[in-house]
């Protein structure tokens, strides 16, 4: 049996690269091995501070800014939201505890690095707009994995991280969901400090809790947009605040409670745009995210708070046939292992100006239910056929309703 803590670097990235993980279930299986090819090159390379010398910067044909400036952030703080509920698992003297082991260390590294003024992977948290979005992915990520990512650090990287995130706080948001971002920060420095600004946060619950427009929908600031950013940022960090905010007494019970309902209802809606084939419809922005637009479904079955007419084997099968529609793709990585831009492998075209090569890492929170145990009903009951398989399939449709 490895005993991982006791590997250096090299031995530990060898294990890595040739485990495997002795699951019953091929599912989550194949879930851990999607998300650790998608996780490794960044990983591997920021714990040892070469993300910025190797990562390549693929950009939008019409790109704008200086995407080299904010691409390794975004790829860093994304991968870390998506991956972190697998790593609070800990390890286990199991081959997939022992994998996680191995990276939890590297994340460790990373995040030293990735916050250290000295290092080569030194990340921008303030300068422009858009290191504010992933200071709070980064800071989503370390509240959905306290245990294991914030409290094994040494006091150093502790204090940098604190460091880093308050430096964002002189990016003004727009008023849309970028309001979250700053409550997102400010959430972790009220974990991890004790001490975040409550102004921020109530400012921007209150906000959403105006755009709520029914059946489970936010507007993206006062007008409803047609796209998937109610799932990419705007229920899973209402959640993960709203926790935060019941955990220290901040924050209402109630609302909170509420905010689970209207997402459970989202994520019905989710699990019903999934087709028979693993298709999904590819509407509004930001669809160079890939599956990622299914964070909202993904987190619901995390929390195990599904709705009852959407099981989590169901939700198993159908996260699972999206995912590997998507893998289909020959070209969704390059030759050094890194996401291309594109939908369906690599697609540039269909990239907004804002996007480039880190942008590309939100897609990890479809695995965010890997963080489930393997004894939990989303792994241990085999996968089922989802709605739309079932209606097309001919066997019993249950009819769709509003909240």
């Amino acid at each position: 049996m490895y005993k991982i803590k006791t590997l250096g670097l090299a031995c530990l990235l060898i294990f890595i690269s040739s485990a495997t993980i002795a699951q019953s279930d091929p599912d989550r299986e194949y879930y851990i091995s999607v998300l650790t090819k998608i996780a490794d090159p960044v990983l591997q390379n920021l714990s040892q501070g070469t993300l910025k010398q190797n990562m390549p910067i693929e950009t939008a044909p019409n790109a704008y800014g200086d995407r080299d400036k904010v691409t390794y952030l975004e790829a860093f703080g994304r991968l870390l939201s998506g991956m972190a509920p697998w790593l609070e698992l800990g390890a286990d003297e199991s081959e997939e505890g022992q994998l996680r082991e191995a990276y939890i260390i590297m994340v460790h590294r990373s995040l030293k690095n990735a916050t250290d003024p000295n290092s080569p992977d030194f990340m921008n948290f303030s300068e422009g707009g858009q290191p504010l979005v992933d200071a709070a992915f980064l800071a989503q990520g370390l509240l959905r994995a306290p245990t294991q990512l914030w409290d094994r650090l040494d006091a150093t990287t502790q204090s940098n991280i604190i460091t880093a995130l308050k430096s964002s706080r002189q990016i003004n948001p727009y008023y849309s969901n970028w309001l979250l971002f700053t409550a997102m920060v400010e959430a972790a420095l009220l974990k991890f400090e004790g001490d975040g600004d409550m102004v921020r946060i109530a400012y921007a619950m209150n906000k959403h809790k105006e755009w709520y427009l029914g059946d489970g929908m936010y507007g993206d600031g006062p007008e409803f947009h047609y796209d998937y950013y109610n799932s990419f940022v705007i229920q899973p960090m209402m959640l993960d605040i709203s926790k935060v905010l019941v955990d220290f007494e901040k924050g209402s019970l109630k609302d909170h409670e509420l905010f689970i309902k209207r997402a459970s209802r989202y994520a019905a809606i989710q699990e019903r745009l999934i087709s028979p084939e693993g298709t999904y419809p590819i509407i509004g922005r930001s669809m160079a995210y890939r599956f990622g637009a299914f964070q909202s479904l993904a987190q619901i079955a995390l929390w195990e708070e599904l709705p009852e007419d959407v099981s989590p084997a169901q939700v198993r099968g159908a996260l699972g046939a999206i995912i590997a529609r998507h893998l289909e793709a020959s070209d969704m990585f390059d030759k050094g292992g890194w996401l291309t831009l594109g939908f369906y492998g690599h697609q540039p075209e269909i990239a907004e100006p804002y996007i480039s090569t880190g942008s590309l890492y939100l897609c990890s929170q479809v695995f965010l239910p890997l963080g489930l145990s393997p004894e939990a009903p989303f792994w241990s009951l085999p996968a089922a056929e989802w709605t739309q398989k079932k209606i097309w399939g001919g066997k019993t449709p249950i009819i769709d309703k509003a909240i």
